[in-house]
């Protein structure tokens, strides 16, 4: 009988079972058991190490789960024959798999795209995924309903109707686990063959990607100060367009009504549709949040899209899309076969979270703190650059574009910054290619972040870039 010495180890909580089969599993990649050799009996193993028969079983079932060994009738368990190599050397993994070099640590970090997370409101949360916790378990624990969580949408309908003056339904309404994952199932609405999407130029890259992976033609369309160039998308062969009307990303300027009548037009008249991403509406410092534009629309070509990701936070994953009624049934037809994506847990949560008024309360408490924020962002800059740089889009949102004058490599700034400890961002990425790309405009997302921080960060910026001007 092969030599079998295993020592185990009592003191552990690892079951001997697994003790024996990592013995025997080293021993058999190590060559110290031959392939071909047969393996002791499960009686004889036992008796001879002094442990259970089950013990020994469990053992040799997990070497044949992954096929260490074989059994074969009324020989036994014969060790297989292994490829090579079956692991890679020392050598081999630290030629091919070297450490990744350590990140330098940020001490101030303007992403957009940050929120802030000392005021998310944690207990009452709490309060209400308890709650939900407490309900059937074919409500939670489950896929949950194709569209989404019927009360959710009921709560969500309600909200937009209040807040964004649209009219809608339930029905309408899509829950999704992001604008992305949304934009994606639009996507299949559409032939890619015949259909051309128009962009704002520049815009949303992540929507962009979403667009172009779904091999659709992608024309951008030029801004001017008051937003999207009508007359330019009416000449192009676009029948759907991508926009941001109530607050440009990343220019920021709000689309007026006169430029939304004439949208609503040019897709009444081609029966193009609009996608609207309605991504942070809710953060207007100078006025009331604006009507959206699917609240404009009577030919029913505007579809609609928001997320709780900038307003509550983006880990729950949650978003929402409003269909027209003449998509519906062309939506159900595709997506018949499709599960929700979106936790019912977490979709229960926040339908409570809404139905007791927890949402629009962190909303307006939100809007103050950003507000302040935002003011303190744009005082810092005024202060400490002067004439040197002016901020673009200051009117809402969770981020400012700040164009540092006489500079042309936005790059050379963001690395300058960066050996600082200042993560910034060029705002270069939002253009279709390099041709009409502003040469300096750095993106400062302010929301994660607190005015202590804010203001330092401006005052170090400054030092870093215009120390040797």
């Amino acid at each position: 009988m092969i030599e079998l010495s295993p020592v185990f180890d009592t003191t552990t909580r690892i079951p001997l079972y697994i003790q024996l089969y990592e013995y025997l599993k080293t021993e058999i990649i190590n060559k110290n058991i031959a392939k071909g050799s047969k393996l002791p009996s499960i009686r004889a193993l036992s008796k001879h190490l002094g442990i259970s028969k089950n013990t020994v079983e469990g053992a040799y079932q997990q070497l044949l789960a992954e096929g260490y060994i074989e059994s074969k009738p009324r020989v036994g368990f014969i060790v297989k024959e292994l490829e090579e190599p079956l692991v890679p050397s020392l050598s081999e993994t630290q030629q091919h798999s070297p450490m990744p070099p350590a990140e330098q640590s940020m001490r101030y970090d303007f992403r957009y795209g940050h929120i802030d997370t000392t005021h998310f409101p944690m207990k009452a949360w709490r309060k209400c995924m308890n709650e939900a916790l407490e309900m059937e378990p074919e409500k939670i624990l489950w896929y949950g309903e194709r569209k989404g969580d019927f009360d959710l949408r009921r709560e969500i309908k309600n909200y937009l109707y209040q807040a964004r003056g649209i009219l809608c339904s339930p029905e309408q309404i899509i829950i999704g686990s992001g604008i992305q994952q949304l934009t994606s199932l639009i996507c299949q609405l559409f032939d890619s063959k015949t259909c051309a999407i128009a962009m704002e130029n520049p815009s949303y890259d992540g929507i962009r990607s979403v667009f172009l992976n779904h091999h659709f033609q992608v024309l951008p369309i030029s801004l001017e100060e008051d937003g999207l160039n009508i007359e330019e998308l009416e000449t192009s062969n676009a029948n759907v367009v991508y926009v941001t009307p109530s607050h440009q990303l990343p220019l920021g300027m709000v689309l007026p009504i006169g430029k939304r009548q004439k949208l609503l037009k040019w897709a009444a008249k081609n029966s193009a549709w609009i996608i609207e991403d309605d991504y942070d509406s809710e953060f207007r410092y100078e006025s009331q949040p604006i009507p959206a534009l699917k609240a404009l629309d009577m030919q029913n070509r505007v579809i609609y899209l928001g997320t709780f990701s900038k307003v509550l936070t983006p880990s729950i994953r949650v978003s929402y899309m409003v269909l027209p009624n003449c998509l519906l049934e062309r939506f159900s037809q595709i997506f018949y076969n499709y599960n929700q994506p979106v936790s019912t847990i977490i979709q229960k949560t926040l339908y409570l979270f809404m139905k007791y008024g927890y949402f629009e309360r962190h909303i307006r408490k939100m809007r103050h703190t950003y507000a302040k924020k935002q003011q303190t962002l744009i005082t810092a800059i005024r202060e400490y650059f002067g004439d040197n740089a002016t901020v673009i889009g200051e009117k809402a949102g969770l981020h400012l574009l700040m164009n540092l004058k006489n500079y042309n490599n936005v790059d050379e700034l963001v690395i300058k910054a960066e050996k600082a400890g200042i993560k910034v961002y060029s705002a270069a990425k939002y253009w279709f290619g390099k041709s009409g790309t502003p040469p300096s405009y750095v993106l400062l997302g302010f929301g994660g972040m607190n005015e202590k921080d804010i203001i330092d960060g401006v005052r170090l910026l400054k030092k870093v870039w215009l120390s040797n001007k």
